[in-house]
């Protein structure tokens, strides 16, 4: 699936990846290929974008984003809320 995560200031990513998991206000949820549409609201915490079989390089991503201790293909990206749809696999995340 496709994956942006857009902020006021910039574009933080934008590439093909496996799945993402994002803090709703009612706790984290992952979206995978064909989830159905979706429009959610986002609380404080952290998104993971999970990139096991896709090549997702360095200069695709911000920054902000950290790779996961544990596992590299993981990036991590903290948040304050924000908002989040998903449809015909795109998923558009709109970040603080």
């Amino acid at each position: 699936m496709y994956l942006e995560i857009v902020t006021p200031e910039a574009v933080l990513l934008s590439a093909e990846v496996d799945s993402v998991s994002v803090p709703g206000i009612n706790g984290q949820f992952q979206m995978l290929n064909n989830h159905a549409p979706i429009v959610s609201v986002l609380g404080k915490g952290e998104i993971k974008v999970f990139t096991h079989s896709k090549t997702v390089n360095n200069e695709d991503i911000s920054a902000e984003f950290t790779r996961d201790a544990k596992d590299s293909k993981i990036l991590n990206l903290p948040i304050a809320g924000g908002v989040v749809e998903m449809k015909d696999n795109k998923v558009i995340v709109l970040a603080d």
